[in-house]
């Protein structure tokens, strides 16, 4: 299946239709229908081309969900593996890429850590996001490294602008789990601002079953988090804003091989500012500045042993335009700038690289069809350059029913651990460890969409699409990174909204084949099979929902020796507005108490699956005075 450049070029030749006026940035982030992300300037999710979800502070609140995780194992196609309760470790995989070929940002700031190249996402405390973005497929052509699988973006809280509005919340629940947390948003036409604080701790439970070692104790996590978002308008053309996002605590977990108790102290921020203005009618720019820093020290109760600390610093700027050339056609223009420096008690032979890349795009919106082209060249401090490409076909069937065609590209650049990681050395002996001429990893993904809005309370979204993946990066029999396997995920996406008796349904479903193309292995860690199912109602003050999520087998390593089963989980949720003042939440998950894992491990006792939640309960009081 091969679809080149310039056949894409001259397919999507424009033609004639006005572009719908759309809501202006915070505007958008607090709306269901619009989106961010896909193209990095607001459009209604109608009118983009990229499958996207998108989850409102609304959502997080009727779903209570403890986590980010929750909420993206709504999505299609996404799977998810944690090695333990809130707080552990968690991969997420994006229509069968890896954790580290999906980019993760918050406002706009990558989060991801430069030694790894995986973000931590079990450290985001829903309390402080207003929103979260997935686009599903390739954005490198827009974004550059990392966007293979997608991108997830995740906004901080925000004000509406409606006077003064403070809240506060209280849950406790299974495993000594207590949530404390509080805010203060409000404004008006011109200013708005939210002010949020969060302490989340819980005893937890063991994660581990072997019982090796100190194996058998309850692993605790303990979260602190704190957010801030100020935005203020000077006029109807300009306004400029500053949000920040600081999470940190400590988490406990097992050592499987030794058998001691570590800990990591984990410090997850981000802070930006942002411009936006209107130049003229037809030209808007949007220049944004930012830093973010994953900061983990690790340390065990060896004598002397174990003991690390990494600590990433990532610094940006980004300037965004978009051009409204015709009635019809609009041209986004951008620049982007980013540094990593890497900080360890590791000593890497290299601690820091920049990037910078800049990018276009042409959009046309019309009656019968639209389209889609872009390009972006990256140029990076250690692997040179890269250039990615993305085009798509909207063709309008009918007043309800869209068909999308697209291709798009991405790459990944190779980690600080791939490239600089210093080399093993054992008595007298050096081993090398890193690979300083590795190359991107690089995709090809070739997508078909047909979006249905068969009724005013109902929609079906499905996709079809192929992946092939070239140069990934994995470790080859001396355990040294090098560009060898290819890889081809083929997959099916469905996703169902719709209103019933009263009920509103949301399905996702994900089918997928992950194959390694030289061995014909499936990847490791990815299920082959996820649905989603939640239905919620409301009777006057009360409301009342469910959840059931089914993962099939997946093998947990690339041999395909170790499997693991599948399981289907069922979890009920309702709520009651006792006050207007006043709402009580209950939460039951895991209401079978299913024994299932996502992830195993070896120890010198053999191999196991890491403990996951069993039944748990969680109550909540919300209680938002007025002023």
């Amino acid at each position: 299946m091969k679809l080149s450049r310039l056949a894409l070029a001259v397919a999507f030749l424009p033609s004639a239709q006005a572009i719908a006026e759309t809501p202006t940035y915070d505007q958008a982030l607090k709306l269901a229908d619009t989106v961010v992300t896909a193209n990095r300037d607001v459009q209604s999710r109608a009118q983009t081309s990229a499958a996207t979800s998108v989850f409102t502070r609304a959502d997080i609140d009727r779903l209570q969900v403890r986590s980010v995780a929750e909420l993206l194992e709504r999505v299609p196609g996404v799977s998810v593996t944690r090695t333990g309760g809130v707080g552990s470790l968690t991969s997420v995989f994006l229509r069968g890429t890896s954790t580290a070929q999906t980019l993760v940002l918050v406002d706009g700031q990558r989060i991801a850590a430069a030694s790894s190249g995986t973000s931590s996402l079990e450290f985001l405390s829903p309390e402080q996001i207003e929103r979260v973005e997935v686009v599903r497929g390739a954005r490198s052509a827009l974004y550059g490294s990392d966007a293979i699988g997608g991108v997830i973006q995740i906004f901080t809280r925000q004000g509406d602008g409606d006077g003064l509005k403070p809240y506060a919340r209280l849950g406790a629940g299974s495993d000594s789990t207590f949530e404390r947390s509080l805010g203060l948003s409000g404004g008006d036409q011109r200013t708005r601002f939210n002010l949020g604080a969060a302490l989340d701790d819980t005893q937890g439970f063991d994660t581990t079953r072997d019982g090796f070692g100190s194996n058998g104790d309850e692993d605790a996590f303990r979260n602190r988090s704190l957010s801030m978002n100020l935005s203020h308008r000077f006029n109807d053309d300009w306004q400029a804003g500053f949000s920040a996002l600081d999470q940190r605590g400590q988490v406990e977990y097992d050592d499987v091989f030794s058998g001691s108790l570590p800990t990591t102290d984990f410090q997850l921020s981000s802070a930006s500012g942002f411009v936006d203005g209107n130049f003229s009618e037809v030209w808007n720019s949007r220049l944004q500045i930012g830093h973010s820093e994953d900061k983990r020290d690790t340390s065990n109760d060896l004598a002397g042993g174990g003991d690390s600390q990494f600590n990433t610093y990532h610094d940006s700027a980004s300037w965004v335009n978009t051009l409204a050339v015709t009635e019809t056609q609009q041209v986004l223009l951008g620049a982007d700038w980013y540094e990593d420096t890497l900080h360890s008690d590791t000593d890497f032979t290299e601690q820091s690289r920049w990037n910078q890349a800049g990018f276009v795009q042409h959009r046309y919106n019309g009656e019968v069809f639209s389209t889609e082209l872009g390009m972006r060249h990256d140029k990076n401090q250690q692997f040179g350059s890269e250039n990615t490409w993305n085009g798509a076909l909207t063709v309008a069937l009918n007043a309800r029913n869209d068909l999308v065609f697209s291709y798009s590209e991405g790459f990944r650049a190779p980690t600080f651990n791939d490239l600089y990681y210093p080399d093993f050395c054992f008595d007298g002996f050096c081993f090398p460890s890193a690979n300083p001429d590795l190359q991107p990893e690089k995709s090809k993904n070739y997508e078909i969409q047909w979006r249905n809005r068969y009724s005013d309370s109902g929609s079906l979204e499905l996709s079809l699409y192929r992946i092939d993946l070239d140069d990934a990066i994995v470790l080859d029999q001396d355990f040294i990174p090098q560009n060898i396997q290819t890889a081809r995920i083929n997959g099916f996406e469905a996703a169902l909204q719709q209103e019933l008796f009263g009920w509103q349904g949301n399905l996702a479903l994900g089918l997928i084949d992950p194959r390694d193309r030289d061995s014909g292995h499936t990847l490791a860690r990815r299920a082959k099979r996820t649905l989603s199912l939640d239905l919620d109602r409301s009777f006057g003050l009360f409301s009342l929902g469910a959840g059931w999520r089914a993962v099939s087998g997946r093998y947990d390593d690339a041999d395909n020796n170790e499997e693991l089963a599948g399981y289907g989980v069922l979890g009920l949720r309702g709520s009651w507005q006792a006050t207007p003042e006043v709402a009580l939440d209950v939460k039951l998950d895991n209401l079978f108490d299913q024994d299932y894992a996502e992830a195993d491990y070896s120890t010198p006792n053999g191999r196991f699956g890491y403990n996951t939640p069993g039944r748990t309960a969680l109550f909540a009081v919300t209680w938002t005075p007025a002023l």
